[in-house]
């Protein structure tokens, strides 16, 4: 008997910007993106992705202006590359209001907010969207954001990652092990809220972070958010193998993509995690149409509206180089920004140039190392299922192209053909974000280390 598929998660990759991953598509004809200020957007954005039944709208974000292209900002506020970029936690508590199931994923960085503040903040939007958020870990990557904060620069790549485990271990503690869960109650006669000897204050001192503090907030359906990271590096699969319930994948073809989540799970399961406690997206453009010759059309005009310079300037911030100059390698082979470094990690192992990251300037699918599906909603499907069955992944990142019409294209055209094959959920699974994605309940696993600073 053949084995039951697995069901294909969908996600919508948002930021706070007109400009995201395909930079000057905010100019393409019934484009919205350029509407990011306002409050009616971002709700008609959530309404249709939960008609879609997509699992969540994920949040990508920035603390500084990308300035590593010719050493200057200019190219990056030009082209609107991630810029302006707002605030994406103001958007959600709004867009959970006109929703009941959809979740929401919200990059924060740890670097520049102490443990106890950042922790008060999601529980207070884990309470008010009941349930339904989750956290994606980043260390930074800017420089430009390492100044704002009134840093020379931003730390080494590897020392970025040793901090954040630390600061995990203070955020769980206060997630987990402040409150007992029977401390608040609301006993009305007698005037008290919570039981004092219910509560205790977390001590915490270390390397990097010194914490004596109550958590201020009482706990929340899911006390730890769903952890998100989309580290690719070593150090960064290091980290998502300790700490990541769902892990981002980008730029791989599917044969290496499979590799990465084989390590990655091997490299969990070495820690004491269950790997089945783990998902892994992969990061998709699909440009849809009724037929085959519409969706081509349609690309070619998206096509037309992709600004080269704005995506060179938006490559050359990400991964830290210059991508307006020759590019080489550091005396040690390794590649020489200290930015993100999966792309340049991947094309350097493969023996490839470092060049190939011009290649990303371009609308497409980058030499066949990313996950770029343009078809009919069954030409869709066969490749997304392909790429499940290849990659081994559990569903799929939609990056913005076209906005919003991308969205409605995948609701109407491509989530009806995935039902038919059994392959996408018919309605949401009840409860929090953790338990709709696992089945398992609303709280953290045990196996995961938040689980042992759980409440006395």
């Amino acid at each position: 008997m053949r084995a039951a598929k697995k069901e294909i998660s969908i996600n919508a990759f948002y930021a706070n910007t007109p400009g995201q991953n395909w930079i000057g598509l905010w100019s393409a004809p019934g484009s919205r993106a350029f509407e990011y200020t306002s409050l009616d957007y971002w709700t008609d954005v959530a309404r249709i992705a939960e008609r879609g039944l997509f699992d969540s709208i994920f949040f990508a974000d920035t603390n500084g202006v990308h300035d590593v292209y010719q050493n200057s900002p200019r190219a990056a506020i030009e082209r609107a590359a991630m810029f302006p970029m707002n605030d994406p936690l103001l958007l959600i508590p709004p867009m959970a209001y006109v929703t009941k199931h959809l979740s929401f994923g919200v990059t924060a960085n740890l670097t520049y907010e102490p443990p106890y503040l950042l922790a008060r903040r999601f529980s207070t939007l884990d309470h008010l969207t009941r349930g339904r958020i989750s956290w994606n870990i980043v260390t930074g990557f800017q420089d430009s954001a390492a100044r704002a904060m009134g840093l020379e620069r931003q730390r080494d790549h590897d020392d970025r990652y040793d901090m954040a485990d630390e600061y995990m271990e203070a955020v769980y503690k206060f997630w987990e092990g402040s409150w007992r869960d029977d401390a608040v109650v609301r006993d009305v006669e007698n005037r008290i809220y919570a039981r004092a000897d219910r509560v205790r204050a977390i001590a915490h001192d270390g390397k990097h972070f010194r914490v004596n503090a109550v958590h201020m907030a009482e706990p929340s359906p899911q006390r730890t958010p769903v952890l998100f990271q989309a580290g690719g590096s070593q150090r960064g699969r290091i980290f998502a193998a300790q700490h990541a319930e769902c892990l981002f994948l980008n730029g791989f073809p599917s044969r290496k993509t499979a590799e990465r989540i084989a390590e990655v799970k091997a490299m969990a399961r070495a820690r004491g995690r269950d790997p089945a406690h783990m998902k892994f997206i992969m990061m998709a453009t699909v440009v849809t149409a009724p037929t085959e010759a519409e969706a081509r059309d349609k690309f070619e005009m998206l096509r037309q509206h992709v600004d080269a310079e704005g995506m060179l300037a938006l490559r050359s911030g990400l991964s830290g180089i210059d991508l307006s100059r020759e590019i080489s390698t550091r005396a040690d082979g390794r590649a020489p920004g200290n930015g993100i470094n999966t792309l340049a990690e991947y094309l350097l192992s493969e023996g490839q140039s470092l060049d190939r990251l011009k290649d990303y300037a371009n609308f497409g699918p980058q030499a066949g190392r990313e996950c770029f599906v343009v078809g009919s909603p069954t030409q869709v499907a066969d490749q997304l299922e392909a790429w499940m069955d290849e990659a081994d992944i559990d569903g799929f990142n939609l990056q913005r192209s076209g906005e919003p019409q991308h969205l409605i294209d995948f609701a109407d055209l491509i989530v009806p053909e995935l039902q038919n094959r059994g392959v996408y959920k018919t309605a949401y699974r009840d409860g929090a974000f953790r338990h709709k994605l696992f089945g398992a309940g609303d709280r953290i696993p045990d196996g995961h280390p938040a689980a042992s600073y759980k409440a006395w």
